[in-house]
């Protein structure tokens, strides 16, 4: 193991055979939440948040508690940054006194430019471009109920919906860096960016598997192991709603949409969802919905991250246990 220093800003910022390491490593720890600490003293990891959180804040700030740490969790309104303080300076000054910097945000120029001038692993939490924890929760979602870690490659996953946001280009990367066959449709106008699928595809053929983009539902979700979706409205547009939410309605998930998925597909949605918008209650609280063990999985895949960072940085694969 290299004695350098990694970044989670994107989903590919791993490989196929890292990213198993981590969610072997993230499947520990949800048996055993007390795995690794590599955190103990406690050394602090700074959490920022821009923006409105329930899980993001929960799983980091439980989760560097149960590594042995402090998570030292900072609004927007109460730093420096929300007044205007360059990111650069914050990097400089959180490195010296925090073992790993997360930040969820709003643009990825943000994270990457705390990066650039870190001294300690900066994790991307969310940015409008990318939310690569999520998927890592998510791909150990699909561990959990198709076999392990090990069976990931060559599953189908679909997504539908707002094709053009943070999560579908995630799925892409991380489910292209898994090995998966990837599926994901939304309406014209929101696609996702050109640049990202090629990224993609490319990383899908290096692993086994592919990529599909298109605007018809039932294309992406035909005979799908896992079926993904999210809320057409962001943060911050929910006034905009009947708006904003009229080209997405031939992309709800609802009873007829997963029929077309295999009979025993999963469905996953990031949440917070709205039932009878882009997911039916029938379909989120139904028997194939495993969205509560997707969210508690957000706790042990980001713990898996950090130590798996950190034990990068440090050199030490003892940190790993017995995925090293």
């Amino acid at each position: 193991m290299a004695h350098e220093l990694r970044h989670m800003l994107r989903d590919d910022d791993i490989n196929h055979e890292e990213q198993l390491q981590i969610l072997k490593l993230a499947e520990h720890f949800r048996q055993n939440r007390y795995y690794s600490r590599p955190f103990e003293g406690p050394q602090a990891v700074a959490v920022l948040f821009d923006k409105p959180s329930t899980r993001t804040r929960s799983s980091f700030s439980v989760g560097v508690a149960e590594l042995g740490g402090y998570p030292l969790v900072i609004d927007k309104s109460g730093s420096q940054l929300g007044r205007g303080e360059p990111v650069s300076d914050t990097a400089h000054v959180l490195s010296r006194m925090t073992s790993a910097i997360v930040w969820r945000t709003f643009g990825q120029d943000l994270v990457e430019e705390m990066a650039r001038n870190a001294t300690c692993p900066v994790v991307n939490a969310l940015t409008d471009s990318f939310h690569p924890c999520q998927v890592l929760a998510d791909l150990q979602t699909i561990a959990m109920h198709r076999g392990g870690v090990d069976a990931l490659a060559g599953q189908s996953i679909a997504y539908v919906g707002d094709a053009a946001n943070n999560m579908a280009n995630s799925y892409l990367l991380g489910g292209a860096t898994a090995g998966m066959h990837v599926r994901i449709a939304g309406p014209n106008g929101y696609l996702p960016d050109p640049a990202i699928v090629a990224d993609a595809q490319r990383i899908a053929q290096e692993n086994g598997g592919s990529i599909l983009v298109t605007t018809d539902p039932v294309e992406a979700v035909r005979d799908a192991d896992c079926v993904f979706t999210d809320t057409w409205v962001s943060m911050g547009e929910e006034g905009e709603y009947a708006i904003r939410s009229k080209p997405f309605w031939p992309y709800q998930v609802n009873a007829q949409l997963m029929s077309y998925a295999k009979d025993d597909a999963l469905f996953q949605h990031c949440l917070p969802a709205y039932r009878g918008k882009e997911v039916t209650a029938e379909v989120i609280d139904g028997s194939q919905s495993v969205v509560w063990d997707e969210a508690e999985n957000r706790l042990h895949a980001q713990k898996a991250l950090l130590t798996w960072l950190i034990a990068w940085q440090r050199d030490d694969a003892s940190l790993l246990g017995e995925v090293a």
